[in-house]
């Protein structure tokens, strides 16, 4: 069966076969990659076990027999306690990662995924990283440096504190955002924030960069609000740059999952809306987002495959817009640069795996070379082509999923 993996890579274009990977994560997420990629390679292959997935685990996840821990090939013990202790831990993960021979990393969602310093140690180490590039993970990863690559990729945004600011690519096909644009749409003060919304409108979002999961976050309906709300956003996260955002009154959540390989190729699985939510946390998932008329949905896929292809994105992550369900009008929100713990409704409407598509961009696979057994070409896009017929995106995917 190790022949016929090694002829699928020979074929699919493969420069790095991966036979041992380190899974930089616990519960659900690891059970979730081991699951996917033993499924895949009996599928494909006929043995279960062809790829050896190695385990984290702290002393609480033995105690308390984790079914990730049984389901790996075998477990490596890390120190207990928070997560900067083991999982989210970069020092931990790439140590464990050379000891053991891993050919990869998978950092799964949460943890260190989102640290640009895990796939730029593990570079330097001659370790895969499933997952995008530090460059890539920092410049989409940011919410004010996203945002301002978004609508310099013609990417409708909602009216911000960095509104008109714009970067372009260099004679190499790269894209950054200098420092003095990026200082441009923060806001440094409490004062400044009452000077930015006036000219945002009312209600406005203050947001910290580098908060989540509703922290560092807050609405102000007036000037008299901007100025509390602003300092308790600066207390809640820390040293994290500040920007302003026009709120969307009754919006929609509605997400588009891409997925692009090492040669610029991008394929668009659908989307999900994601819409019922409490205090800032996701409840329900569907996909496909039927609110979203199909000619709108088409355009929210072709702007997320811009934004891939203008910053060299690869491997899976997900593009987050607003959207007025009156109007048809999206905004873009923010860019996650992993895996998402909702995926599997995704994989339900298109009928795609994708951990093992995320362990084929990671070894150098071109999504065009996939044999037709593994073909994902229907979802491919390319968002520069304007000779491209229409087709309709609901007519790609099959059934309905709500999670």
């Amino acid at each position: 069966m190790s022949s016929e993996f090694e002829a699928f890579c020979a074929q699919a274009g493969a420069t790095k076969p991966i036979r041992r990977i380190l899974i930089a994560n616990n519960g659900m997420a690891a059970r979730k990659f081991i699951l996917s990629v033993r499924n895949w390679c009996y599928q494909s292959f006929g043995d279960a076990t062809i790829i050896k997935l190695l385990a984290m685990a702290t002393p609480e996840d033995i105690k308390a027999n984790a079914m990730h821990i049984n389901s790996a090939d075998a477990f490596f013990e890390v120190p207990g306690g928070p997560n900067f202790n083991n999982y989210a831990n970069v020092n931990v993960i790439t140590r464990l990662a050379v000891a053991h021979k891993a050919d990869a990393v998978w950092p799964g969602w949460g943890h260190a995924s989102e640290n640009p310093a895990l796939p730029r140690t593990l570079d330097e180490l001659g370790i895969v990283f499933i997952g995008p590039t530090d460059r890539s993970m920092f410049l989409l990863g940011d919410k004010i440096a996203s945002t301002i690559i978004a609508q310099s990729a013609q990417v409708p945004c909602v009216e911000w504190s960095g509104s008109g600011l714009a970067v372009q690519t260099d004679e190499t096909g790269q894209v950054a955002v200098p420092d003095a644009v990026f200082d441009a749409a923060c806001v440094s003060s409490a004062e400044e924030a009452v000077t930015v919304a006036a000219k945002v409108g009312y209600p406005v979002m203050i947001k910290a960069s580098e908060g989540g999961g509703g922290k560092g976050v807050r609405m102000a309906n007036n000037a008299e609000q901007v100025g509390p709300m602003y300092r308790q956003v600066v207390d809640e996260v820390k040293g994290s740059p500040v920007f302003l955002m026009r709120l969307c009154t009754g919006a929609r959540h509605i997400e588009v999952q891409i997925l692009a390989d090492k040669h610029k190729n991008v394929a668009i699985l659908s989307g999900r809306d994601c819409s019922m939510q409490r205090r800032f946390q996701k409840i329900v998932e569907e996909g496909p987002p039927r609110a979203v008329a199909p000619e709108t949905l088409h355009e929210m896929e072709q702007a997320a495959a811009r934004l891939a292809l203008t910053v060299g994105y690869t491997h899976a992550g997900t593009v987050e817009y607003l959207f007025i369900q009156e109007t048809q009008q999206f905004y873009f929100l923010e860019l996650n640069p992993r895996l998402q713990v909702e995926h599997p409704v995704t994989e339900g409407i298109t009928g795609t795996n994708l951990p093992a598509l995320q362990l084929m961009v990671a070894m150098g696979i071109n999504l065009t070379a996939l044999p037709e057994e593994h073909s994902i070409s229907k979802y491919l896009v390319d968002p520069f082509d304007a000779s491209a017929p229409y087709v309709d995106p609901f007519s790609k995917v099959s059934g309905h999923c709500v999670a």
